[in-house]
């Protein structure tokens, strides 16, 4: 079995990704579950720069859109809301919106490098009030600019530790060398495969064990053949989780990181 804990939907910036395409996949390349979150409620460009209002949806917008994709496919997604915590705080008619669809929701998705504001920030603690309230995951890229560093995530991670923290890509284009070493400081933070070497990962379980890694993707980010291969063309990073790894850890490490440590975080019912 496979579940990936981070793939995504919605057309903004460069980006254009389906529920289709991540079903195509998923049956394509033998993934049961997947978790997406909607890249529409995106509030910062790659370089920064705000998102031109036109350009934005609101935060409860995005995630009734996300809840109708899903009720399609209500075996095999599920939503990690993506927050807008730079530009919004969450209303009653969010809350509304995750009581009459409790079933479908399993996480919060942050994204401090397209919002610009670290995990840390005490604006986040309303969120980390909604995901103790449903006992929701926190799920957070990591990297790329200083208030996506890994150790802000582990600082809010450190102040909720209530709460569970997923540290996405653990500090993308890095050696990964400041997540691994903040990885096995918590009980309630963890890592993903987003875009990470398999040398990371095996690392991450030789330090700190298998049950402290989850399989994610980007998925469908380069399209829907992502699984395979990527822009360039290459053989895709995740083919090599999905063959070679197994051979290179024990059954039951491949299980806990490639299905079963995202059962018991995410509360899935297969």
């Amino acid at each position: 079995m496979i579940i990936d804990t981070h793939a995504h939907i919605g057309t903004i910036l460069n980006f254009d990704m389906t529920v289709e395409q991540i079903i195509y996949s998923m049956d394509k390349y033998g993934v049961d579950f997947s978790l997406f979150s909607d890249i529409e409620a995106v509030e910062n460009d790659h370089q920064g720069n705000p998102v031109p209002p036109s350009f934005q949806k609101p935060q409860n917008t995005v995630l009734r859109e996300s809840i109708d994709q899903v009720k399609k496919y209500p075996d095999k997604l599920g939503i990690l809301i993506w927050m807008k915590y730079r530009q919004e705080v969450p209303d009653s008619e969010f809350i509304e919106l995750i009581d009459n669809n409790r079933e479908l929701i399993y996480g919060i998705k942050l994204h401090p490098f397209h919002s610009r504001i670290a995990p840390d920030n005490e604006r986040l603690n309303p969120i980390y009030d909604i995901a103790r309230r449903y006992n929701f995951p926190i799920v957070s890229h990591t990297g790329g600019c200083e208030e996506a560093r890994s150790i802000h995530l582990y600082n809010a991670a450190k102040a909720n530790p209530d709460l569970n923290f997923v540290m996405v890509h653990m500090d993308l284009g890095t050696d990964n060398s400041e997540a691994l070493d903040l990885l096995g400081k918590l009980p309630n933070l963890y890592g993903d495969t987003t875009w990470v070497p398999v040398s990371t990962t095996l690392e991450a379980v030789k330090r700190w064990g298998s049950e402290k890694m989850l399989f994610g993707t980007d998925n469908p980010i380069d399209g829907k053949d992502t699984l395979l291969f990527n822009m360039a063309g290459q053989r895709s990073l995740y083919q090599e989780y999905f063959n070679e790894f197994k051979e290179m850890v024990s059954q039951d490490d491949y299980d806990n990181i490639m299905y079963k440590n995202a059962v018991k975080l995410f509360n899935i019912k297969l």
